[in-house]
């Protein structure tokens, strides 16, 4: 199975290639038909098997087909919101809705995407605040809701759920299902295409995508240090609009940053 049998477009593709992926894992062939169509998904599968690109890539592509797309992604912790949104990026690179357009100095994202990503005690308390409007989101992605219950988050992501439309695509991944969040589950999900990734055979695939990846440049690469910072931008568009807004297709509270350092 190839990433264009799996439906996605040739920008998107061709940013997979580069970034040095050669053929889908086990969770990405499963899931990104799913995502593309439209359906609920609820995905149980062990970390470290490429879920989070198996939404990264359908996204970038609905974001560039479908237009003025609200998509609210709840992670764990600030650790994955900061990959999921450089993930984003870089998936999104070929794609013309890179940039928002600006006309007579003002935004114009009537037809833009608008992503939001975080944790679910930052979302509650910027949404308490007034500063976004969830009332809006066409699609919801939960990545990883059993985390999230480790991190005893389960009460805040309640309050964040309760903000919601009733009416959008619902996208729940787990690393194991758990008597604790299927009350909430039910409440997420409508008649959802349920995916359970056996964990031997995904790490037998991720071994071989491993393995065919293209070779790295043999010239020396400086090291890189990973920082989280606060997007000052993001929270003034936040602050300023009320409501989903921003450049796509992130609009989001914290970024990563690569500082290279030659050895």
């Amino acid at each position: 199975m190839t990433f264009l049998e799996l439906g996605l477009s040739s920008h998107t593709i061709r940013a997979i290639e580069e970034f040095g992926i050669v053929e889908p894992t086990t969770v990405q062939s499963d899931v990104i038909p799913s995502i593309l169509e439209g359906k609920d998904v609820f995905t149980i599968a062990p970390q470290g098997c490429g879920k989070t690109m198996s939404y990264v890539f359908p996204l970038v592509d609905i974001i560039s087909t479908k237009g003025a797309q609200n998509i609210l992604i709840i992670t764990p912790n600030s650790e994955q919101s900061v990959m999921t949104s450089d993930r984003l990026a870089i998936f999104n690179k070929y794609h013309e809705i890179n940039g928002a357009a600006i006309k007579d100095g003002e935004e114009d994202v009537d037809n833009e995407a608008n992503v939001i990503i975080g944790s679910p005690d930052l979302l509650l308390e910027i949404a308490e605040n007034g500063k976004i409007d969830l009332s809006k989101t066409n699609i919801l992605v939960v990545d990883d809701i059993n985390l999230i219950k480790k991190n005893k988050q389960l009460e805040n992501l309640e309050k964040v759920l309760a903000m919601l439309p009733a009416e959008k695509q619902n996208i729940v991944y787990t690393n194991r299902r758990s008597k604790e969040t299927q009350e909430i589950l039910e409440k997420i999900l409508k008649a959802p295409e349920e995916i359970k990734v056996d964990k031997a055979k995904e790490q037998e695939a991720e071994l071989n995508a491993q393995a065919n990846k293209r070779k790295p440049q043999t010239k020396a690469q400086p090291t890189q240090t990973y920082m989280t910072v606060v997007d000052k931008e993001a929270v003034e568009l936040a602050k300023k609009n009320k409501a989903f807004g921003g450049r796509a297709p992130e609009f989001i509270f914290i970024k990563g940053i690569l500082a290279e350092n030659e050895e």
